[in-house]
């Protein structure tokens, strides 16, 4: 396949306008390589291991989650540089799906949702409400890492989740309403958490992600190279 046709599914399965507006410049094609599309690596960041793996494995295409190229770029120097000098000197493609993919049906949060069995899922502005039947426990379990729980979550019958760093008091007064138990997200502030209307659910932002990124290479017959940090709990 060429790239510019990879390019075109891509949009199709999750269309640049779906994006936050600070994502203008940051989605879609970020690093042009060789013309063709060849074998295609996804995962969730950039990261040396992910580069070193996609190089090891003759991608003509990386697509991820995150863009490692936040602002505007005046040298390829330092940490920056040295991230992606792999992938210009091979002619990798680099393709980032962020914001977007978050909103598209079959997204981020539609496979999060999926991954904790959410039943009967309304969408909210970001992520979704669902039928919850499974507790903190279970959920950690099939995170596959460890969550906290910031107050006291009663028999989940609803559950809202946001992929990401979702802990927005706009997001939990929305998820409320909608009658959520309990909100599940990554990245939780302080004074968000001391004045949040339901109880909230902190996981990693990793684990709230990967999952519909690592569904999406599953679909597309790609590798999806891993790369989770490491959390060590301490007794």
């Amino acid at each position: 396949m060429m790239r510019e046709a990879l390019i075109r599914e891509l949009e199709r399965l999750a269309p640049p306008e779906l994006a936050d507006p600070e994502d203008a410049g940051r989605i879609g094609l970020v690093i042009e390589g060789r013309p063709e599309a060849g074998t295609t690596c996804a995962s969730l960041d950039v990261t040396p291991r992910v580069v070193a793996r996609a190089v090891e494995a003759g991608a003509g295409t990386l697509v991820v989650h995150h863009t490692p190229i936040y602002e505007p770029v005046t040298s390829l120097t330092g940490p920056l540089g040295r991230l992606l000098a792999p992938l210009l000197a091979n002619q990798v493609n680099l393709y980032v799906m962020h914001t977007n993919f978050d909103r598209a049906p079959r997204g981020i949060n539609d496979a999060l949702g999926e991954l904790l069995g959410l039943a009967n899922p309304e969408q909210m502005e970001l992520g979704l409400v669902g039928d919850c039947r499974i507790g903190p426990p279970e959920i950690a379990r099939r995170l596959g890492g460890p969550v906290r729980v910031w107050g006291t979550v009663p028999r989940l019958t609803r559950l809202a989740v946001v992929g990401g760093s979702g802990f927005d008091p706009g997001l939990l007064a929305g998820a409320a309403r909608r009658g959520a138990d309990a909100f599940l997200s990554a990245e939780l502030k302080h004074h968000v958490a001391v004045s949040a209307p339901l109880p909230c659910i902190e996981a990693t932002h990793y684990a709230l992600e990967a999952p519909g990124m690592r569904r999406l290479a599953s679909e597309m017959g790609w590798e999806f190279i891993e790369d989770r940090p490491e959390v060590t709990p301490i007794p």
